[in-house]
Order: C-alpha cells, then structure tokens, then sequence
C-alpha cells in the first residue's frame, strides 16, 4: 500500500519520532447546561453565531480552548466562505492573543471546514501551517486533507499526504482507505485506488462504493461491474450510491441486460430507490434505447427534480426524440421545476434539430426573462438553432450581443453560415478570430472541400501546418478528399506518410477516405493495401473498395469484394450498388448487371433510384443494346431526367446510331435546354456519320445561344509543377521539343502499324489537315511532353477534361509498348492503365 514518497514540502515530516508534540487532550466537552459555549452548534445563521461569540467575549469566555474549538467547529460546520473567513480570524486571533498555537481540534474543525466547502487549496496550507507548528496529526486528519487533495486534483500533495500515514501507521484505518481510493480515483490513478484496496485488511460499503465509482467516472465500466457483482458475492449490501456507479456503468457499456441485472438488486438488497437511483436508471435505459421503459420510469416518478428532467430531455435529444424532449420542457414551465440553463441547452438544441424557429424564439425569451443569456453555452446553442432555421441575421445579432465571444461562439457562427452556404462569409469570419482551435480550422478546410475548393483545401491545411496546428482524423478526411478530386498521387503519397509519421490513428472513416483518395488518384494497388489493413469496415468503406476495382475497370474484383461484404454481414445500401452497377458497365457485365439491379428490390429491399438506372441505362448503351436501354427508360417508373437520356445519347454516338441519338437529344433539350453539351455530342454524332448539314444547323444553333465548345484539355505534374496543353495549343515553353517527340512518336507508330482513325475529327477538312489536327490532341501533347521530362521508365500520369477519343486511346497503348512506359490516364469518366501495349479497361469504354 505505501506510494514512493515525494520529499517536496512539510506535508509528510510530521511523524511521532520527529516531534515533540503538544498537549492534545482537548477540554472536555461540556453539556448545553453545564456551559454555555454548547449553544454555538444551535447557531443558524452567522448573524446568530457573531451575536453568541460577542455576548461570550463580553463575559470573558471567548478565549478559553473549549469556547474557541466550538466557535472553529461551528462555523466549519456552516462551511460558507463568510462562516470559514470569521473562524480563520477569530482563530488567528486566538493564536495571538494567547502567545499559543491552535489544537489538532482546531485545525481538523477548519481543515475539515475548507475541504467541505471545496477550498482544498487552503485546506492543504492549513495542513502544512499546522505540521510546522509542531502538531501531529491524528486519524481524523487525514481524512479531511485527503477529501481537500481530491477536490483539487492534488496527485503530489495526495501521495505526500499518504507517505505520511505510512509512516504514521494509520493505514490500517478503514476511513482513511476509503479516502485513499476516493482520492486517486478522481486523479484517475486507478492502478493505485487498486492497490490500496487490495492492501485494506477491513473493507465496508464504502470502500468498495470509492472503487466501483471510480472506476465508472474513469470510463472503466466493465471493472466497476465486474467489482460490484464480486462485492455481492462477498455479502456486502450496496448502499444507494454504490447502485447509482453501477448502473451509471452499465450506461456508459450500453448494455440493458446488464443494466436489468444490476438494477434487480435494488429490490433484493432493500435499498430504497431515491431520486438519483431513478435519474441513474433513466440515464441508462435512454443510453441503451429502451426509451420506453426510460419514459414510464419518469411518468411514475413522483418527486421528479430539476436533474432527472434534464437527465431525459438531454437524452431525448441524443436519441433524435426531439417532440419528446420540447415536450418534457413544457411540460416543467406548467408544472416545475423551474428550467434551467442545462434545461435550455436541450430544448434549444431540440429546436435546432427540429428547425422549428417558432418555438426556438419562445425559448430564446424565456432565456432573456431569466437572465440566461450571459452563459456563452447557451448564446452559441441559440446561434446553431438560428442558423439551422436559416435566420442568419438573428444568429449574428445574438453573436455580436455576447460579452464573452469564446472560440466555441465563433465556431458555431463559421459552422451555420457554412450550412447556409455562405462559405465567403465564413470566411471572413475565420480571418477574424482572436484564437482558432483545431475545430475551426477542420470546419474551414471541409467547407472548401463541399464546395469544391479542393486547391484552397489544400492550401489552407499548409497554412495550418505552419500555424502549429497539428491535424487530426477529421483534418485528414477532408484534406485526403481534397487530394481524391485534385488527383495528385504525390500529394497522396505525402498524406499518407504524414498521418503515419504524425501517429494520427487511421479510424474507419479515414481508413475509407485513404482508399477512396488512391482510387481516384489511379493508385488501385495502395487503396487496396489500405483496405485490407483496415480492422473494421464499413458499408462506406466497402464502397470506396469496389469503387476503386470500377476505376480500374477490375468487374471481376469488384463483383468478388461485393460478395465478401455480404457473406461477412454488412447490409448494402443504395451507394454501393451504384459503385458495383458502374464495375459492371466499365467491363460490359450485362448478365451481371441486371441480376445486381433486380436484386435491389428482390433480395435487398432496396428500391432502385433514378441513378441506378442511369447506370443501368449506360451498361445496356455501352454494350450495343440501345433498343433495351430505350425500352428500361420507357418502363422507369419515375420520371427520366436529362442524365438519363443523357446516358443513351452518349450510346449512341459510340454505336453511330443518328436516329436514336437525334431522338434522346429532343427529350434533353425539353428537360434541360440549357445544357449546352449535348448540342455538341449531338454534332459530333453527325459528324461521325458525315451529315455536315445537320452539323452546321446544330453548331448554327450553339453560336446563336453564345456557347463556344469547351477545348479539350490535359494536364501532368512534372517535378511538382502542373503543365496544361489544350487541343493544338503552341504555348508550352518546351512546345519545339513536344513537336519534335511527336514527330518521331508518329513515326516509330507508323513503323508499327498504326493508322490514326480520322473519323474522331469532327470538321470537314481533307485527311491531311484531319491527320494533323488528331495529332495535336491535347493527351498526345501531355505524353510526348511526359516522355521527354521525365526519367526512362517513370509512369506518365495525365489526367483529361474530356473523354478519350479511340484514335488518342490507341496512340496510348503503342506508346506504352514501343517507349517501356506505364501511361494513366484519367478521363471525365474512368483511368485507363495503358502497359506494355494493353489498356486495362480491355478497350471497352
């Protein structure tokens, strides 16, 4: 049981062998009849108390050792800051009056006094006043300084104080354990609370109680259960408090079996069920979700009080019950008791939820009326509701009336206009705070995600890096999504190595965002690595895997982990037959495909939405059944918007099919007419077929409606620097050595077979300006400029605008095998991994 002494103050010096004490035998306490000093513990008031010791002094008695122990002794026992100041006078008062030094009576009495009142501070210093004064302590000492020590976290003064009743002998005394545990359990010193318990030759309630609480506050659960079912086994009857640890235990493991279990012993044990014991037992059946059984506990609650309403009205709003938990609240105005600002929190975060703007108005009058509005906790909740209820004025004038604007204030105003998508806004916002915490740059850096700002994301986590701020899971998330749509694989390289280096535990949210970020980064192999370290998964996670077999064009692979995720119990939902549908059309797994889609409804319960049959509709095109893809959207039983038809135009042009194609257009055009794109596959379309008439009547049409048509565009990223090339574009400073690597690319490809397919230009110009114009596709540009500034061997990574044309796909695959070269390529709709003269989508695109 003893603990390494600390040699820091006088605090563990007083040992019988040391000093020499005083005289401690206190005067003998005399009867209410026999002296009239007993009528200080009948004082109410310090106004009575003042009024006794000033009718003692005035006849002399106020300055004997029994007079002033009692006066200590009563006011200690008021334990109010006033009480415990006039005690402290009248007792240093004593001191100088009488050249003699205070009894160990004195000193417990106010020892015991500051420690009750929460001052531990002060009852350490009476402590270590009282050892230098040459006074030992007793066994009634400790427990009061050890009380003090734990209500200041004191862990040194707490281990010096126990060095001292080693050396004294006292750790033997029961009451002096029990402060022991109570004491390093609040430290959260758990192992040593243990080893005193383990070392008490006599336990009683309490001391098992002292551990059994310590271990449920310290988020110990399944110990303080286990010890609390090891203490009934030994006899000992709980006491109510030791009921209200235990199921407060079972709370917090979520576990209403176990929760039952305990709770069966109240009857058993014939513990009378209080108050607290009925607010821990509706703490618990809410955290497990039997709202039910919580809700008639409070309905036959007679004696309900302000803890108990609040403790399932905060309840009601974690569990989403929002009506019930407003309805609680009215429910206390009509009746009592009187709301309270922890009262307010809930109901103004149940409106919030709610976006009921009505009665969150109401609650924020009954805040104004009582004088709540100074509790920045309350003003930053009544910012959240305002700003979920879309009143952003409101929101803003209860931030600028708060005296005390903390960072959770100015989070919560960036966080609403951000909801309200009023990201500028939020941005001047976060420019103008005082102090940012990690809350308030992850919300900035996530905001500039969702909109899309993934440069500025990324931008802004440097700055944040420079700032000091060290990132967590939720920094990492948004940034590893930024990184994703950037499709910057170095950059992802880098990512991951900082969450590793920086010991940024890789959760399963993360562990998803990483494989999502490799897949679209043309990275498959490192996402899969990811996924397969990954200790739980997800639906999510599950997703992002399948999704990143899709981009590879791994049907196979990704129809495999599918069926892995059923077989290891995760239920599908909508997304993921999404990222399995579009696996399927990549590799023209039509058979596939439908028994995927039929098996929504059929065996998943999952009705198809309009984007499970875009995918749908694409499968089918992709594969030349442009009959049973018209026939699905027909037979659709939601209406098909402009994707749809927008999916089967596209078919269309692949398989050359005017007809359908000139019909799918009509339906976009009605559905959509501003959507200036399909005017432009439309006219490709017929330029394929060589009716440049009707090219000329639809680009007639887009030049009339002001729309030029966007110039396809590439990009690489070449010693950390990203060089863009547009479709004949002569700007690059390297574009002498780009013609030149073109020029001697298109002769070993000639030597090699290779005859450009001239029917991907869409002008009408002879073969020879065609030759050349299909030549300066902004792909090739990227390669050849690839080819010359990078290593011999090094992958090419492009990443394309528009979708690549067959000519430009070709020119990739004999690229890769004449040159030994691994060129990716992304395009607006999937990579493409060209190696050694193959490309990995099987040239089905």
């Amino acid at each position: 049981m003893a603990v390494t002494l600390l040699p820091l103050s006088p605090l563990v010096s007083a040992t019988p062998t040391s000093i020499t004490p005083i005289n401690q035998n206190e005067p003998k306490t005399m009867t209410k009849d026999s002296s009239p000093t007993g009528s200080f513990q009948n004082c109410k008031t310090m106004s009575e108390l003042k009024q006794l010791h000033s009718h003692f002094t005035k006849k002399g008695l106020s300055h004997s050792p029994s007079s002033m122990s009692k006066l200590i002794a009563a006011c200690a026992q008021m334990g109010t800051p006033k009480s415990l100041e006039y005690a402290r006078k009248a007792f240093e008062l004593y001191n100088e009056d009488e050249g003699s030094t205070g009894s160990l009576f004195m000193y417990n009495s106010l020892i015991r006094g500051y420690s009750a009142a929460g001052l531990g501070d002060e009852a350490i210093l009476l402590y270590i006043e009282m050892v230098v004064e040459g006074i030992v302590p007793d066994k009634f000492t400790f427990p009061f300084l050890l009380s003090a020590c734990a209500k200041v976290v004191g862990i040194c003064e707490g281990v010096q104080a126990h060095g001292g009743v080693v050396k004294m002998g006292l750790e033997g005394d029961v009451y002096i354990g029990n402060s022991l545990i109570h004491l390093y359990a609040e430290c959260g010193k758990m192992d040593y609370a243990r080893k005193v318990f383990d070392g008490m030759l006599e336990r009683n309630v309490v001391s098992w109680t002292s551990l059994i609480c310590g271990y449920a506050r310290r988020d110990c659960p399944e110990e303080a259960v286990s010890l609390f079912f090891q203490m009934v086994e030994m006899g000992i009857v709980p006491n109510s408090v030791t009921m209200v640890c235990a199921i407060s235990a079972c709370a917090k493991l979520k576990d209403l079996e176990l929760g039952e279990k305990v709770s069966a012993y109240v009857g058993e044990a014939g513990v009378k069920r209080n108050t607290l014991m009925v607010n821990a037992l509706v703490d618990m059946y809410m955290k497990c979700g039997a709202i039910e059984s919580a809700k008639r506990l409070f309905d036959e609650c007679v004696d309900r009080n302000l803890v108990l309403c609040n403790t399932i009205m905060s309840n009601f709003v974690r569990q989403g019950v929002m009506r019930e938990a407003l309805a609680v609240f009215g429910e206390m105005l009509q009746q009592g008791p009187r709301p309270d600002r922890v009262t307010m929190l809930s109901a103004i975060s149940a409106c919030a939820q709610l976006g009921d703007l009505l009665f969150g108005k109401q609650c924020h009058g009954y805040v104004l009326r009582n004088g709540l509005e100074g509790w920045d906790n309350i003003s930053n909740a009544m910012i959240d509701m305002y700003m979920k209820c879309a009143k952003q004025e409101m929101a803003r004038r209860v931030f600028d009336c708060m005296s005390k604007k903390t960072v959770v204030s100015w989070n919560s105003l960036i966080a609403g206009l951000i909801r309200n998508c009023n990201v500028e806004s939020a941005w001047e916002i976060f420019n103008e705070m005082p102090d940012s915490d990690l809350v308030s740059w992850n919300t900035m850096v996530n905001a500039l995600v969702q909109e899309s700002m993934f440069v500025e994301a990324i931008e802004l986590f440097r700055v944040m890096q420079n700032e000091g701020i060290k990132a967590d899971r939720v920094t990492m998330v948004g940034v590893a999504s930024a990184c994703g749509y950037l499709g910057a694989l170095d950059l992802a390289k880098w990512i991951l190595t900082y969450i590793e280096k920086n010991d940024i535990h890789c959760d399963m949210r993360l562990g998803t965002a990483l494989v999502d970020m490799f897949a679209r980064c043309g990275d498959p192999q490192s996402a899969m690595q990811i996924f397969n370290k990954m200790a739980k998964r997800d639906v999510s996670a599950w997703t992002a895997a399948i999704g990143a077999m899709a981009m590879e064009g791994n049907g196979e692979r990704a129809v495999e982990l599918f069926n892995e995720m059923l077989q290891q119990g995760v239920k599908p939902d909508e997304v993921v037959f999404v990222a399995l549908l579009m696996a399927c059309s990549h590799r023209g797994f039509v058979d596939q495909g439908w028994h995927i889609f039929r098996s929504m409804k059929e065996i998943h319960g999952i009705s198809p939405q309009i984007v499970h049959y875009g995918c749908m509709v694409d499968l089918l095109g992709r594969a030349g059944l442009l009959e049973e893809a018209l026939d699905l959207i027909k037979s659709m039983p939601i209406e098909p918007n402009d994707v749809i038809w927008g999916s089967l135009l596209a078919a269309c042009r692949t398989h050359k099919n005017v007809k359908l194609a000139a019909y799918a257009a009509e339906r976009i055009i009605e559905l959509a007419p501003d959507r200036t794109g399909i005017h432009v596959l439309l006219s490709n379309i017929y330029a394929s077929a060589g009716k440049w008439t009707e090219v000329a009547k639809v680009r007639l049409q887009l030049k009339e409606k002001g729309v030029h048509k966007v110039p396809g565009s590439s990009s690489l990223q070449v010693s950390g620097k990203i060089h863009e090339f547009t479709s004949g574009d002569e700007s690059h400073p390297e574009k002498t050595h780009i013609a030149s690597m073109l020029q001697e690319i298109n002769c070993r490809l000639k030597d090699a077979g290779h005859v450009p397919d001239l029917s991907n230009v869409m002008l009408d110009v002879d073969e020879q300006e065609k030759e050349y114009l299909l030549s300066q596709h902004s792909e090739k540009l990227a390669i050849a400029f690839g080819l010359i500034s990078t290593g011999q061997g090094m992958p090419i990574r492009v990443v394309k605008n528009l979708r690549m044309c067959p000519d430009c796909h070709s020119f990739s695959k004999l690229v890769s095998r004449i040159y030994h070269r691994e060129i990716i390529v992304r395009d607006n709709n999937r990579f493409h991994f060209f190696r050694q003269g193959n490309c990995s989508c099987c040239d089905y695109w």
